[in-house]
């Protein structure tokens, strides 16, 4: 996936990555334990890095179909649902391993990957790191709020300070009251939802004046055509969960391949309603960014929608969209030029959109459109960062990324980030959290008006995959692996 990231998975986040060798180094004499779990059809390993030396691999089936497991020249027999193996390898020197599934097509429906060998490096970034003091580093812990299924979203309603909600890959959104699990979903659509590595249920947003309407908005990829992507409005009733056959389809985006999807919502200050939508294909039916400066096409592009129906449509095109008037292009598009922005968040108190924009093989950017401005191209297939990417392509002003960080064993694909306000914290109020899959390390960053700088915040998730905040500005970092955490002050 990793030439194909939408960021949802270890395994395809990274995969293709070229496995190189950074230092040598000692190996270890005792055994490391990796689990993995084999599945229908991805993999779940408790570990996305490990040290250089021996590595024990405890496999176990929990597909409905046979699997097997193979990496770095060691390949284990074929599993029937429910058997295991333990497979022991010895890794000699630091390194990118690649593993997959050999099953014929398994490997195109996801089950791959890449496994992190020896000591990650600190993401390099093109801008100067700040210096953080032990005070700062101190300052902040994770508390563990549940553990879920391929958690990739936590977000509240608006003003609410008590409901908080767990987007979940495979189709489930939980809810917390007060930090209590309700024994009752939100909204359940499994039954509809394609979760194949990268697609699945991504994003939700709930609209500003949820609290007497009970609109909330999912976006997800359908079990049709290549994980063809759907907006839909449903409304909560008071009933748990939400029936999942009375949601109101806004807007269904046709794939040309299933990975690079996007998936984010949020609800800006103007009351509208933005939606990252990824390229759609890293090179299988049609060439990277194929669709990304096409403005006749919603592909690697944010919109903004009004949801309310009008005129016989099922959602309004608010005044000021910078396309509205361009013949032939799509009035829905807000700004261009994008692989797959997995994540953005919008800042409550500015307005500013910070994006982040999964890269191919060499650098993860972030992209700022300022309060108030829109239509920005973000040179994407041209450029990968500020690296030239495709040389025949062309792109009309692209903007530089206020910020971007160069491929390593630590930085893969970026998980965006959100803006802190969380009155708890006072010294990082309007500082922007962001973090990376493979790192797993939480920086915190301040900008200027041309860049950002990065400091460490002391924090680290295993294959974290987004943040989130809630209704009292408590900021969320979700893992791949099922953990949620929210982000306090330390005692």
């Amino acid at each position: 996936m990793r030439n194909v990231r939408s960021i949802l998975s270890a395994a395809a986040a990274c995969a293709l990555f070229a496995a190189g060798i950074a230092f040598a180094a000692t190996p270890r004499t005792h055994a490391v334990v990796v689990d993995v779990s084999l599945r229908d059809y991805r993999f779940v390993l408790s570990r996305a890095k490990v040290p250089v030396g021996t590595v024990r691999f405890q496999l176990v089936n929990r597909g409905a179909t046979a699997h097997d497991f193979q990496i770095a020249g060691h390949r284990s027999r074929v599993l029937q649902p429910g058997q295991r193996q333990t497979m022991t390898v010895l890794f000699k020197r630091a390194s990118r391993q690649s593993y997959v599934c050999t099953i014929p097509g398994h490997a195109a429906l996801g089950m791959k990957g890449v496994l992190v060998i020896g000591a990650p490096a600190a993401p390099a970034t093109t801008t100067a790191a700040t210096t953080t003091t032990t005070q700062q580093q101190a300052a902040l812990k994770l508390t563990q709020i549940g553990s879920f299924e391929r958690p990739v979203l936590v977000t509240s309603p608006p003003r609410d300070t008590h409901d908080t909600y767990v987007v979940s890959q495979g189709g489930v959104i939980h809810q917390l009251v007060d930090g209590v699990l309700q024994p009752n979903a939100l909204l359940d659509i499994s039954d509809r939802v394609k979760e194949v590595s990268e697609p699945g249920l991504l994003g939700l947003a709930f609209a500003p004046d949820y609290a007497t309407t009970g609109h909330f908005y999912v976006d997800y990829n359908q079990r049709k055509g290549d994980g063809d992507l759907a907006i839909v409005e449903y409304t909560d009733v008071g009933q748990r969960p939400v029936d999942p056959n009375s949601g109101r389809v806004m807007m269904e985006i046709v794939k040309p391949w299933e990975n690079h999807n996007g998936g984010m919502l949020e609800f800006g200050r103007d009351g509208d309603l933005y939606i990252s939508v990824g390229d759609g294909d890293s090179g299988v039916n049609v060439p990277p960014g194929y669709y990304s400066q096409k403005l006749d096409s919603v592909l690697g592009k944010i919109l903004r929608i009004d949801p309310h129906p009008s005129n016989g449509k099922p959602y309004t095109i608010p005044p000021g969209n910078p396309f509205a008037s361009t013949p032939g292009a799509r009035p829905e598009i807000w700004a261009y030029g994008f692989r797959n922005p997995w994540r953005y968040d919008i800042d409550p108190a500015s307005g500013d959109m910070l994006i982040g924009d999964v890269g191919e093989g060499k650098m993860e950017e972030l992209d700022l459109i300022p309060s108030g401005t829109s239509g920005q191209n973000f040179g994407f297939p041209c450029l990968e960062g500020t690296l030239a990417f495709d040389a025949t392509a062309t792109c009309d002003h692209p903007v530089a990324p206020i910020a971007e960080f160069a491929h390593g064993d630590a930085t893969c694909a970026t998980e965006g980030g959100v803006y802190m306000h969380d009155s708890r914290i006072p010294s990082l109020d309007d500082r922007f959290l962001t973090g990376d899959l493979c790192g797993g390390d939480i920086l915190v960053g301040a900008r200027s008006s041309t860049q950002m700088t990065f400091a460490p915040t002391g924090l680290h998730v295993d294959q974290l995959t987004s943040f989130g905040r809630d209704g009292l500005g408590r900021v969320y970092a979700c893992s791949l692996l099922g953990p949620v955490y929210r982000i306090d002050p330390a005692p």
